[in-house]
């Protein structure tokens, strides 16, 4: 963003009929779209380090025209404007609805763009939030589909030391540990505590997602971060099972760790990439569950391998609390996301109830029929609750009038007519109780 009236970069998915030039299928030029969205991020969104010094006349084309059919950023203050905006991110390139997490994803890019302009004072105040306009919200929610048994992975591990053996602890690291595989290719021979029996500890301190060279300042395909939602520093540490252990002994006495002390590498020493143990996971997969359970989402990404540890460790423990400290998550994300995948919950939560209504049914005094217009003998009335206490009720001018307190009579009617619960008379006992300590001159 430049100064007031500049150039502002249309939103793609711009309905026709728009007041825009960028609106006007013929006035796009042979690059636009796809491509343009490349030649402005090569361009202008790069790293300084990254980008090309001399761009090709393509891109300069292309720029010129991003530049001529923008929007001015003062205009960025009308509502309707800002509307069109994002109805455009709830479309693709091609005109066909984007996913629920793309929209929101694009939303929030667009809305910190925004909150850029306001930091710079080309805006007086983010023009989004004056729109009431919500993202559809995605599921989160882990498919019950996706979840795999123990047995079915301990069957994709078996197939994986046949295919590729020195990818098998990386994948079991995913399962028995549930470390996410950014985390699992920054693994360390120093990170892990591995006893000769027993369950051992491995301890996470950084994590390598494949960002691209595009976007890193070395230029490799990964770069080195702290924890995911965690400060730079933090650790993690996670109890591993004796099976994981095991095979965490057995992977170093067969394949080492590469130079810099990573347990998995990828074929030429490098980090290990999500092709190379990609295509190994979908070779085994087909393998172990055969060409009907292979076409379905059953584990159909490493990343599931997660998601089946996270509930089998929460329908095993039941401690919710524990096993975020361990996933790196927290309660309201577990919640969330794996609570549809607990089994075994509603006979429990069902039984209970119906013992509530048995023990609430055979509590009760046999009582008069009850009927939709009322009980069946109209002459009997109904007990009055004993928690409620019933006032004598003052008779009409013509009836005799009721005994007052002189009455010797009075102190007879009244319990026959007031009934205090055993609860009302501990209460006042103890209240009693209570003044007379705090209040000597009470008695």
């Amino acid at each position: 963003m430049a100064a007031p009236g500049a150039a502002f970069a249309g939103q793609p998915g711009r309905r026709p009929g728009h007041r825009h030039a960028a609106a006007d299928p013929g006035n796009r030029p042979p690059t636009a779209g796809r491509d343009g969205a490349r030649c402005l991020v090569r361009a202008c969104l790069q790293p300084q380090q990254r980008r090309s010094r001399t761009p090709d006349p393509g891109t300069v084309g292309t720029l010129a025209w991003l530049e001529r059919v923008s929007l001015p950023v003062s205009q960025l203050s009308d509502p309707h404007v800002i509307r069109t905006a994002l109805d455009g991110l709830c479309t693709r390139l091609d005109g066909s609805p984007a996913a629920a997490n793309t929209i929101s994803r694009k939303r929030a890019v667009f809305h910190a763009a925004l909150g850029y302009a306001v930091e710079l004072g080309l805006l007086p105040a983010n023009p989004v939030e004056k729109v009431r306009w919500h993202a559809p919200r995605a599921a989160v929610a882990v498919s019950p589909a996706a979840v795999a048994s123990p047995a079915q992975v301990r069957e994709i591990l078996a197939q994986v030391s046949r295919v590729r053996p020195e990818l098998a602890a990386f994948f079991s690291c995913l399962y028995y540990a549930a470390l996410r595989p950014e985390e699992a290719v920054a693994v360390r021979r120093e990170d892990l505590i591995l006893p000769a029996h027993g369950r051992g500890t491995i301890i996470l301190t950084a994590a390598c997602p494949r960002t691209g060279t595009a976007w890193t300042s070395t230029g490799g395909l990964h770069e080195t971060r702290g924890l995911k939602h965690r400060p730079d520093g933090t650790i993690r540490v996670v109890p591993i099972p004796s099976v994981l252990v095991r095979a965490l002994r057995r992977h170093l006495r067969a394949h080492g760790t590469a130079p810099d002390g990573r347990l998995f590498r990828g074929t030429r020493g490098g980090m290990l990439s999500e092709s190379v143990y990609g295509r190994a996971w979908h070779t085994a997969r087909q393998a172990a569950l055969g060409p009907d359970l292979a076409a379905t989402a059953l584990a159909r990404r490493p990343y599931d391998l997660r998601h089946a540890a996270l509930s089998l460790w929460l329908n095993a423990s039941g401690e919710p609390a524990e096993v975020a400290a361990r996933a790196g998550n927290s309660t309201r994300v577990l919640h969330e996301v794996y609570l549809h995948c607990i089994d075994g919950k509603e006979d429990l939560v069902s039984q209970r109830i119906e013992d509530a209504l048995d023990a609430d049914l055979g509590s009760r005094q046999p009582s008069q029929c009850v009927k939709a217009s009322g009980y069946t003998h109209r002459r009997l009335h109904p007990r009055p609750c004993p928690l409620c206490v019933s006032e004598p009720v003052p008779s009409p001018a013509h009836s005799p009038r009721p005994p007052g307190p002189a009455d010797p009579r009075h102190h007879a009617r009244t319990s026959a007519l007031i009934r205090v619960s055993a609860a009302q008379t501990a209460s006042k006992l103890v209240s009693g109780d209570i003044i007379g300590r705090l209040d000597p001159a009470h008695e």
